[in-house]
């Protein structure tokens, strides 16, 4: 559990009392060094992490006036600058920063800039991405070049919407870039002029089939039977379809054809023989 707080140190005080497990509180926000202090001394008996969060939004009015008024990557660095600095005349360096900004590319420059100047954790995130197939996309960018740049701790996906999908999004970027795996992941191809199947109704049955699996396979529904198992090699099982009839394969080699409507359970069965012949 991570506490946000803003400007009053007192209940910073008293979530750490509470059992949080890190702080989300920017030192230069809640008044005097003694403010501070306090926080710190109670934070470093427990060794809870202070966060520090930069948003283009909240930017000083002083290094917004150094841009014309516009938030910049290098207006985002000098205040986190200005906060971790307070913290390190403390002698306190558990910290996380974070530099969001709804606004991808300055985000991903922000994040880029800072990670060559301090040696601490970095929490990613886009902020106020938008609703959920709008933010998925922007958080995928910009959470995924940085994790991809080797930039990046922990994340965050903001979306408008169920905080449910901010997991699932947040799953997925990990997932794709292999960095972690949550069950099983589907590939499944574009449609056509070959498919005698109808692929989209078919993945969406098989994305519900597979749900349960906590095993961390790669799972895929091709459109024909031509290409698919050549195109999905890497998948360690899969289905492709045909004209009423279908074949279920493994790695691309074709381990049985059956009839179309018993295509996804014959994909659960070879799925669960081998779970249950490693288990």
């Amino acid at each position: 559990i991570v506490a946000d707080i803003h400007f009053d140190y007192r209940l910073a005080l008293a979530a750490v009392d509470s059992g949080v497990q890190a702080l989300r509180i920017n030192p230069g926000n809640i008044g005097s060094d003694d403010n501070v202090v306090k926080v710190v001394e109670k934070v470093r008996l427990k060794g809870i992490p202070i966060r520090i969060g930069i948003n283009t939004g909240s930017l000083p009015e002083d290094i917004l006036a150094q841009s014309g008024g516009h938030p910049t990557a290098e207006g985002m660095v000098e205040g986190a600058l200005r906060h971790i600095r307070i913290l390190e005349r403390m002698d306190y360096r558990n910290m996380v920063i974070s530099l969001k900004s709804s606004d991808v590319p300055l985000m991903i420059e922000a994040y880029e800039a800072l990670a060559d100047k301090v040696p601490y954790a970095l929490h990613l995130g886009v902020t106020e991405a938008g609703l959920v197939r709008e933010g998925s996309i922007k958080s995928a960018i910009g959470i995924g070049t940085l994790l991809h740049e080797g930039i990046g701790d922990t994340i965050r996906v903001s979306l408008t919407g169920d905080p449910v999908e901010e997991i699932k999004a947040g799953q997925t970027i990990l997932s794709a870039l292999g960095l972690r795996r949550f069950g099983p992941t589907l590939i499944s191809c574009p449609t056509c002029g070959r498919t005698q199947v109808h692929l989209i109704d078919l993945a969406q049955e098989v994305e519900e089939a597979i749900s349960y699996l906590t095993v961390p396979i790669k799972v895929a529904v091709m459109g024909c039977v031509v290409n698919g198992p050549g195109e999905a090699r890497e998948a360690d099982f899969g289905i492709a379809g045909g004209k009423g009839k279908g074949i279920v394969f493994s790695h691309g080699q074709v381990l049985r054809t059956v009839p179309e409507d018993r295509l996804v359970s014959s994909l659960l069965e070879e799925i669960e023989k081998t779970i249950a012949k490693e288990s």
